[in-house]
C-alpha cells in the first residue's frame, strides 16, 4: 500500500517477527538485475540463485525486507502503479520457488525530482536509515542482530546508520568495498560477496540469524 505520503511505500506481508534477525535487501543489482529505472514488468529479470537465497531465509524465519530508493518516480520515468506492477511480477517469480518479501519499503524522494518529490536528504532515502528503521517498527525486528545485503555503499551506510550487526556489499571492485568497509567497527560488520546467494549462504553459515535464546545457550 501507499503511505500517506505522496513519496513514500510501506507493504508490510507479517504483523511481527517477535524481536527476530532480520534481512535487509536493496532491490535493483542485487535481487533482480539494474536495468536503469525498472518501472514496466516486463524488463524485470531475476538474479541468478536470488529467490532460492530468499526462500532459504524464509525457511529459517528470518524476515527479508526488501528497501529501494526509487529515484526514477521522482524523475518521471514512471510512478508508483509502475512499481507496484513490478513488485507483483517479482512477488509472482519469487512465489514459483517457495519465496516471499516481508516487508517492501520504497522511497522515492530526490534531490532532482519534481515537486512534491523534490528533496534534497529525506531521511527514508538511503543512505539515511529510515526505510530500516520504519521497517523494525513495524515487523518488532532485532536491529542489532540484523543485515543488510546491497550493491551500493549507500546500502551498506544505511545499515550502519540503523544500527544492524552488519552488511554485505555486492562487488567485484576493491573501490567501493575500502569504502564500505571504512563503516566497521567493533558493533558493525563489513563483508563482500558476488551476489546474493552467495551472501546468504556465508550469513547462514556463520549463524549471522541465529535466534537469541539458541545464541544464549
Amino acid at each position: 500500500m501507499l503511505m500517506d505520503d505522496a513519496g513514500l511505500w510501506c507493504q508490510i506481508e507479517y504483523a511481527t517477527a517477535h524481536s527476530r534477525a532480520a534481512l535487509f535487501l536493496d532491490r535493483d543489482g542485487v535481487v533482480v538485475a539494474d536495468t536503469r529505472y525498472l518501472g514496466r514488468p516486463e524488463h524485470l529479470r531475476m538474479m541468478e540463485g536470488a529467490g532460492s537465497a530468499i526462500a532459504r531465509c524464509n525457511a529459517l524465519n528470518v524476515p527479508v525486507v526488501l528497501v529501494t530508493n526509487q529515484s526514477g518516480i521522482a524523475r518521471g520515468y514512471y510512478d508508483w502503479e509502475g512499481f507496484r506492477a513490478v513488485q507483483a511480477a517479482l512477488s509472482t517469480e519469487l512465489a514459483a520457488v517457495g519465496a516471499h518479501l516481508d516487508g517492501v519499503l520504497a522511497c522515492a524522494y530526490h534531490a532532482e525530482g519534481a515537486p512534491p518529490l523534490r528533496n534534497v536528504n529525506h531521511p527514508w532515502r538511503k543512505p539515511n536509515p529510515g526505510m530500516i528503521l520504519a521497517a523494525a517498527e513495524r515487523l518488532d525486528v532485532d536491529l542489532s542482530r540484523s543485515w543488510i545485503i546491497g550493491d551500493s555503499v549507500s546500502d551498506i551506510t544505511a545499515g550502519a546508520a540503523a544500527g544492524l550487526a552488519g552488511g554485505t556489499l555486492l562487488t567485484v571492485s576493491d573501490g567501493p568495498l575500502r569504502e564500505a568497509q571504512l563503516l566497521a567497527n567493533d558493533r558493525f560488520v563489513v563483508e563482500s560477496a558476488h551476489d546474493l546467494a552467495a551472501a546468504v549462504t556465508t550469513l547462514i553459515e556463520r549463524g549471522r540469524f541465529a535466534h537469541q535464546d539458541a545464541a544464549d545457550q
